[in-house]
């Protein structure tokens, strides 16, 4: 079911009442995307079930507190990331890592042929990073969260954001190239 917004509202002033078939409804209508976020941050599924049904609960118990500023989706997948993050943090998994600021040194690009790399694969290698680039990048490149929104989630500087952003792609990438190498010497 893909969530549209006047349908959305409806079952946002029908929850508000304590609608449980409306309840059930946005449960219906979010729960794949915010199971697969809490997933990709914690790399767990009974984990990410766990944490998603509590975002549910949060939101069904704050429902009243959502002021419409940003998409329902958007309010619910903060919960969400929110709880996974603390998570992480209690499973003590999650090290955080400080990392001086360094000057963004230019550079020049390898001519690197992509073609052929299947997301699931570019998926595999992101789910295969370290814990701290894992959650950046997870943040950055799929939930789509810009710079200044990761430093808040995070509680980390703006430079600190850029930089594990950073040094989280060229992991990325280091990772992928050598996942390439490895598919092309072994066939797969």
């Amino acid at each position: 079911m893909k969530p549209n917004q006047p349908h959305i509202t409806n079952l946002i002033e029908r929850c508000k009442k304590s609608d449980k078939n409306a309840q059930l409804d946005l449960y219906k209508a979010y729960y794949k995307g915010m199971y697969n976020t809490a997933y990709r941050i914690l790399k767990d599924g009974f984990e990410a079930e766990d944490i998603m049904q509590e975002a549910f609960l949060t939101v069904f118990t704050k429902v009243d507190s959502y002021k419409g500023e940003v998409t329902f989706g958007a309010w619910m997948k903060r919960i969400v990331i929110n709880k996974s993050l603390t998570q992480l943090k209690k499973n003590n998994r999650y090290n955080e890592v400080k990392m001086q600021v360094i000057p963004n040194e230019d550079e020049e690009e390898e001519t690197i042929d992509y073609s052929g790399l299947k997301a699931s694969k570019v998926l595999e290698c992101l789910q295969s990073l370290k814990d701290n680039y894992r959650v950046i990048l997870n943040l950055h490149l799929l939930e789509g969260y810009d710079y200044e929104e990761i430093a808040q989630i995070l509680e980390y500087s703006n430079e600190n954001v850029r930089t594990t952003i950073s040094r989280a792609k060229k992991k990325l990438k280091q990772v992928i190239l050598d996942n390439k190498i490895e598919t092309q010497a072994y066939g797969r």
